[in-house]
């Protein structure tokens, strides 16, 4: 081999060696029936967000919850022009079936609440890198448990 070949097979071993496999920053995953925003929807304090969830386990940078129905409280955060128009942002897939990804798991997990459960103690509405539509993935586990969740 050439001196060259080695010197970039090298760097290539350097490079792979040093790059520490890749987690998942995203808080939730989920297929949104409808939003509830509170007390009017033109001026929100709250927000509850209802559909199927796949929620990250806190503090593990990999693994999800297992997928379920209910949903998320949330209060507003101090960046409320922010989290207005991700607020909007789920108003507008509720219903669609598209499958969207929010929050971070390094901010705050939220809590998932059963339908009979009253809205009490809201979540503060993380953001990170808004919200963003999955198209694809379907085989990342908690996108594929969300395709396939029957209650």
């Amino acid at each position: 081999m050439t001196r060259c070949h080695l010197l970039v097979m090298a760097i290539v071993t350097v490079v792979a060696v040093a790059v520490p496999s890749a987690s998942d920053r995203v808080a939730v995953y989920g297929k949104i029936d409808r939003v509830v925003l509170e007390p009017r929807p033109e001026a929100p304090q709250t927000i509850q967000i209802w559909g199927v969830f796949s929620i990250a386990v806190r503090n593990n940078a990999n693994d999800y919850q297992p997928t379920a129905q209910g949903y998320l409280y949330y209060k507003m955060p101090s960046d409320r022009e922010a989290a207005r128009r991700e607020w909007n942002d789920l108003e507008q897939v509720a219903g669609t079936g598209q499958i969207v990804a929010f929050g971070t798991r390094w901010q705050g997990v939220p809590q998932l609440r059963t339908a009979s459960e009253k809205p009490a103690n809201p979540d503060v509405y993380s953001m990170d890198a808004g919200m963003t539509k999955v198209n694809g993935r379907t085989d990342y586990s908690p996108i594929r448990a969300i395709l396939q969740f029957h209650p």
